[in-house]
């Protein structure tokens, strides 16, 4: 075997809980039943099991370090015999003598299940290995996951909301979807997809949620965008005007001698974040003529002298880049 603090990616002063971060890492990555392609898997699991069995004993770790035992925990010059286990360390032998790991031991000839006993998802797929696919003694099978869509408005993925949805076995449940949620984001519902094939426990239900667009509300992070129609007389003399929010109406004042493309921010009216803060309200003004060809309109604007700038070179349209 490879220098075993090679095989983990470790420096040779790691600290014990780097060596276990490590060997959790690669243990969850290179596991043969995520890596069912490559037929080298099990020999590369085998080497990293038995790197981590080494350094994460102390006292082989500090002999293998003064160079008295090998990367297989044997004696320099010593060759392993038939007896030796996975990786190359030699099972425990009992009392009748015979070789090999002992029960509940995985690669490597050490417990898994004592191992990983805080982490359910990476202990159940080592024990599983350590016992051998198939057969009487196999560990149960975790169900398949189901796929599930979901629509929701805008408001609804804004505000949180309650879905029900149907599973496949036609059992309805309720989902809570929280503030703020952001489209195509997935919901993992624990025990809700399909049965082990061998009494193991169920699949997850994965539900993809959308979201809705909104007649007039847009989405920028944690603000929403609403373009307001205002008429020339509310822009150029101001006026109080009905907004609407995620919640309902407010009431605004439009400044007097607003402009199209003016923006007014409502504080606190946004998507809410983190710790429950909020973003904005962005209302962009857009002045609207009721009747552009109003006769009235038309002889009071023909009254009206023509700006000493072009507005278009004002807001410099024809500059040069």
């Amino acid at each position: 075997m490879r220098d075993p603090y090679t095989v983990l990616g470790l420096a040779r002063n790691a600290s014990p809980e780097e060596i276990k971060s490590a060997y959790r890492k690669l243990a969850r990555t290179m596991h043969p039943d995520v890596n069912r392609d490559d037929p080298k898997a099990e020999d590369k699991f085998k080497e990293i099991s038995g790197a981590h069995e080494l350094l994460s004993d102390p006292q082989k770790r500090a002999r293998f370090d003064r160079g008295e035992i090998d990367a297989q925990g044997n004696e320099r010059g010593f060759r392993p015999g038939p007896g030796a286990g996975a990786g190359g360390f030699r099972g425990r032998r009992g009392a009748a003598g015979g070789g090999g790991p002992r029960p509940g031991a995985g690669f490597g000839g050490f417990n898994f299940d004592s191992m990983f006993a805080d982490d359910d998802v990476i202990s159940d797929m080592l024990r599983q290995a350590s016992r051998g696919p198939g057969g009487p003694g196999a560990h149960p099978q975790r169900g398949q996951d189901a796929q599930y869509r979901l629509k929701v408005t805008f408001v609804e993925a804004a505000l949180g909301c309650t879905k029900r949805i149907t599973l496949t076995n036609r059992k309805t449940l309720d989902v809570r979807i929280p503030p703020g949620w952001e489209d195509g984001k997935a919901m993992r519902l624990k025990g809700q997809g399909g049965e082990s094939p061998n009494g193991g426990p169920k699949g997850d239900a994965l539900v993809e949620i959308g979201i809705k667009d909104h007649a007039f509300f847009k989405r920028e992070g944690q603000n929403v965008a609403l373009t307001l129609p205002v008429t020339l007389k509310e822009a150029v003399l101001g006026a109080k005007v009905a907004v609407p929010t995620l919640e309902g109406k407010v009431s605004v004042t439009v400044p007097e001698g607003s402009n199209s493309g003016a923006t007014l921010r409502l504080r606190g009216k946004g998507i809410p974040g983190e710790n429950d803060v909020r973003g904005d309200l962005l209302v962009k003004l857009s002045i609207t003529l009721d009747d552009p060809k109003d006769d009235k309109l038309v002889s009071l604007v023909k009254k009206l002298k023509d700006p000493d700038i072009d507005p278009r070179e004002k807001a410099g349209l024809f500059t040069e880049t």
